[in-house]
């Protein structure tokens, strides 16, 4: 009895095994490569590693991205115990820029008919010489980071090199007979049937594939990471920004308004902590600061609209150069600029010129609120003595420089120690 029952824990426990085994994690990055896009996948492989899966399976269609997140990302993928797989899927969709080093660094590297992989040479964003030293440098880095991943993963290093130098792009088939890619399957199901039983070599040694019938467990962001990719796209982390500095250049020039100066500064917290995640060219950021000094300048000083509009050109540039990333996909929208510009320049001599004007309005209350208002004397006034004079329905003492007769109208023209001086009104 008690070997049968061994015999049965033994089995049970080879079944626990075997379930465990049989588990696929998949995970889905549908945009371009970005901080946020490498902490999933990063994150994604060590709960795999952790979950003890029998892959992961990153199914792609990037555009490209940013060449220090792919990093992370490769980084991520080579490091990995757990096989890594990457599909470029659905139909349609493409392996382009960032996505080929990605591609190329999986265990199996696989795509989907009616999809495309390559094009993965850095381009410039508008702020930089592209025939540079400095561009020429990064491109050179790039060809020895994808030679260095096709050479781990034996795949075709001459088209590796040449996807990042002359920007070739290869469909699915013409991919697979270049030796670029492993497969290509129609479909999750179909890939993971024609994989199993093979051999790839992991972190943790040689691993033979046990994908058959496996349970697919997809993982999607986690709160933090879809948080992370909203406010680090370029063109949110923009408005943030702009959105920061309106909120608290309104608060300043209008005191007590306090909800914009507590939208701003929390604006300007995040966007902070988006600069963190994005290659800002701090030339670009200083000639926004700029513009800020100009178009508050204006409002201050009279200068006929020049000061606006060189904050006007300076807004523009800076927002231009904000972004500087050799490596594509990673920049503010046109359309987003020209928009904020705009509203900027509305908002400075237009909402901010209302509020100083307000400040500098003649008073309306109080002592100084008298000066030059009308009012009746009560006595006659003459040089030298005091009398009393009627403003706004209140009796004051009053002084004038001329005769003023009971009964005749005055305008009160500046007030000491509560005795008005007036004089007569014409």
């Amino acid at each position: 009895m008690k070997t049968i029952a061994a015999l049965v824990i033994l089995l049970v426990g080879l079944g626990k095994a075997d379930s465990r085994e049989k588990v696929v994690m998949m995970i889905r990055v549908d945009a371009a490569i970005t901080p946020a896009a490498a902490e999933y996948i990063v994150n994604s492989i060590s709960d795999a590693e952790k979950g003890n899966v029998s892959a992961l399976v990153i199914e792609l269609n990037t555009p490209g991205g940013l060449l220090e997140s792919t990093r992370k990302i490769v980084q991520g993928i080579l490091g990995s115990s757990v096989p890594v797989i990457v599909y470029v899927a659905p139909s349609g969709s493409r392996a382009g820029s960032a996505g080929v080093f990605i591609t190329l660094s999986a265990n199996i590297a696989a795509m989907a008919p009616g999809t495309n992989i390559g094009a993965a040479h850095p381009v410039g964003t508008g702020s930089e010489d592209t025939s540079s030293v400095m561009f020429e440098k990064i491109t050179n880095d790039a060809a020895a980071f994808v030679r260095a991943i096709a050479e781990k993963r034996h795949r075709n290093v001459s088209w590796a090199e040449n996807a990042v130098r002359r920007s070739i792009s290869n469909s699915e088939t013409e991919a697979l007979k270049d030796g670029v890619i492993d497969l290509v399957s129609p479909n999750l199901d179909s890939l993971l049937h024609e994989i199993n039983g093979e051999t790839v070599e992991t972190s943790a040694g040689k691993v033979v594939l046990s994908t058959e019938n496996a349970r697919i467990q997809f993982v999607p962001m986690n709160w933090r990471e879809q948080f992370l990719g909203i406010i680090s796209d370029p063109n949110i982390t923009y408005i943030l920004m702009m959105v920061g500095i309106f909120g608290i250049m309104f608060e300043l020039f209008n005191p007590g308004s306090i909800l914009p100066g507590v939208v701003g500064a929390i604006s300007l917290i995040l966007a902070f902590y988006a600069f963190q995640t994005l290659p800002i060219n701090f030339a670009g950021l200083a000639l926004i600061v700029l513009s800020i000094i100009l178009f508050v300048a204006e409002i201050k000083i009279v200068t006929h609209g020049l000061l606006a509009i060189g904050g006007v050109i300076s807004l523009f540039l800076g927002s231009i150069m904000l972004i500087s990333s050799p490596f594509e996909l990673v920049s503010i929208s046109l359309t987003v600029i020209i928009t904020t510009v705009v509203v900027a320049a509305a908002f400075f001599l237009g909402i901010v010129g209302v509020g100083l004007k307000a400040q500098r309005r003649k008073p309306t209350t109080g002592v100084e609120g008298l000066v030059g208002e009308k009012g009746l004397a009560m006595t006659d006034l003459s040089p030298g003595t005091v009398g009393q004079v009627s403003v706004h329905g209140e009796i004051w003492k009053a002084t004038s420089d001329e005769n003023v007769k009971s009964g005749e109208s005055i305008i009160v023209e500046s007030c000491v120690e509560l005795v008005l001086k007036v004089k007569q009104s014409k």
